[in-house]
């Protein structure tokens, strides 16, 4: 029997991220400093750029799934900043306001890419903001471009990724299909449709938590002496550290107690 050559694959991808099991960090795709040439895939429901809403700013978090914007659930992080944002409006008080705007649910971007001297790596799932999205979709329904994803008359796209010299800034990227349409396989690609098929369900990527547990990293993140409430002698009156809920919490703040 031939060599497994995925299953030594998976092995070497657990190897590499401490003997854990090859999962979303491995299917995740960030493009480097530079040029580099990917091509977004078809999806089998028509539409490669997704987005969803996640919640920054809380602590150590990377980002957290908003169960409210994404699938209509309920959220305390939203209500939460929601509540402060309120309380700064009527208040005219900048600071609740800032702080607010650091916890509310923002969009990311995503889309599957093969990426181009790296095949036999398999399709992987880019992460991107706002004006890549809109980079895209411009080129999609521009009639020059039409169908970029299209695996016989679609196109490759050079994407240039600048890692700011400025602290504080955001690095760019930009993106420029191909002048000429090209296929999406090659001979380095054995099977076309197989790739197609192996495009991740982006819906399933992520960590989506219970009510309960998104109150508890909120409760943690505002009893933590390190976190941006905790730096502002208004929003101290926030804390949890005694056990209180968030709206208990929050309702102290607006009794003044």
């Amino acid at each position: 029997m031939a060599i497994n050559l995925e299953a030594m694959r998976a092995k070497l991808n657990a190897s590499k991220n401490g003997g854990k099991s090859n999962g979303k960090s491995s299917t995740m795709w960030k493009p480097k400093a530079g040029d580099q040439m990917v091509r977004i895939l078809p999806t089998a429901d028509g539409d490669p750029f997704r987005e969803f809403h996640f919640h920054y700013n809380v602590g150590k978090n990377p980002g957290i799934y908003c169960n409210k914007r994404n699938d209509g659930g309920e959220c305390p992080i939203c209500d939460f900043a929601s509540k402060l944002w309120r309380d700064g409006v009527e208040n005219d008080d900048s600071t609740l306001k800032n702080e607010a705007k650091k916890l509310f649910a923002r969009k990311r971007y995503y889309s599957p890419v093969l990426v181009r001297g790296n095949e036999a790596d398999g399709v992987k799932i880019w992460a991107y903001g706002k004006t890549a999205y809109e980079t895209l979709l411009g080129y999609v329904l521009d009639p020059d471009y039409g169908d970029i994803t299209d695996p016989e008359t679609g196109t490759d796209i050079k994407l240039t990724y600048t890692i700011p010299g400025t602290p504080g800034s955001f690095p760019k990227t930009t993106l420029q299909p191909r002048r000429r349409p090209s296929v999406l396989c090659d001979d380095a690609i054995a099977d076309c449709q197989d790739l197609i098929d192996s495009v991740p369900d982006i819906d399933n990527l992520f960590d989506v938590k219970t009510t309960e547990q998104i109150q508890e990293l909120l409760d943690g993140y505002l009893s933590s002496d390190g976190s941006a409430e905790a730096s502002s002698s208004e929003t101290k009156k926030y804390n949890t550290s005694n056990g209180e809920s968030v709206d208990q919490a929050f309702a102290a703040f607006m009794n003044n107690e």
